[in-house]
């Protein structure tokens, strides 16, 4: 898909991290930008700056859990712009779980899933078919991790398996569109290869009433500064990805009609290959030894 001035992009998660990054590298392409995101006073925020560089911006708070919201976020971006062209359902939360998967609270769960599934579906069913109808061409990126389709994280289990649903759902969206011969393609991304700086870690501020947690925490949530200090202390290096990287990499893949939005990464590949592997050999997966920690 050819990116051109005057298309329209929507972007969930758009107040900060990738989804920023995302928004502005659209708008530097002449893109009409609608943002959204569960965070009213970054999204103003964000909304403002891009507009100070001359972007044309339409924002709206939606919690993209909820399904009725979603669709009143298409129904606002078709009235302003009257098309949308592409499609990054991107917002994504850290479900605050601790300690084994089966004690982990429901609501961590719950919560997790109604962002980081159900956000994404909510989009599809919203967008696609507006976006399949026009006939113009169009492209939806849905967000996964590395955690979810490269090397499983045990101990971010209810994070992982819901990013590992993404890349599933994202790969029968593939199919679907190609077997109704549309002219929207679909990409999966895997933002790395390295760290990111985005408000995941702080995930927890948004966290709704509705998906409270039950009982106290046994640990402190740790910001991605205080994680990146106790890594450093234990003299382990920390490496970052810039997420205007990971912008650039979904504007080219967008153009290449690509797939998978995987930078490139001897890890992971490796990582992929040992994953693959034992499969193959119907062996256990001895590639998780590595993640798990006692």
């Amino acid at each position: 898909m050819e990116l051109q001035a005057g298309q329209v992009a929507v972007v969930t998660g758009a107040a900060s991290g990738v989804g920023l990054a995302m928004a502005r590298r659209f708008a530097a392409e002449g893109l009409k930008v609608v943002l959204a995101d569960v965070e009213e006073a970054a999204l103003d925020k964000a909304a403002a700056g891009l507009r100070a560089e001359g972007a044309d911006v339409h924002a709206r708070v939606v919690d993209v859990g909820e399904r009725r919201q979603v669709l009143e976020l298409a129904e606002s971006a078709y009235e302003t712009y009257g098309a949308v062209h592409v499609l990054c359902n991107n917002a994504g939360v850290g479900s605050g779980a601790e300690g084994r998967m089966w004690e982990h609270e429901p609501n961590d769960w719950k919560w997790a899933f109604s962002v980081n599934v159900w956000g994404v579906f909510h989009g599809i069913q919203a967008f696609l078919p507006h976006m399949i109808k026009s006939g113009q061409p169009g492209h939806v990126v849905n967000t996964s991790s590395a955690d979810g389709g490269i090397a499983p994280l045990p101990t971010a289990s209810v994070y992982a398996v819901t990013k590992a649903a993404v890349v599933t759902m994202t790969e029968s969206l593939y199919a679907h569109l190609r077997a109704e011969h549309a002219r929207v393609g679909a990409s999966v991304l895997f933002p790395g290869p390295h760290m990111l700086r985005t408000g995941l870690w702080e995930s927890h501020r948004n966290r709704p009433e509705r998906y409270a947690k039950e009982r106290p925490r046994r640990t402190p949530y740790r910001t991605l500064d205080q994680w990146e200090s106790a890594m450093r202390a234990a003299g382990k290096e920390v490496d970052f990805t810039p997420v205007e990287e990971v912008a650039e990499l979904v504007v080219e893949g967008i153009r290449a009609d690509r797939f998978w939005l995987l930078p490139p990464s001897e890890r992971s590949d490796a990582q992929i290959r040992a994953r693959a592997q034992s499969m193959l050999d119907r062996a256990n997966p001895s590639y998780l030894e590595s993640f798990i920690l006692d």
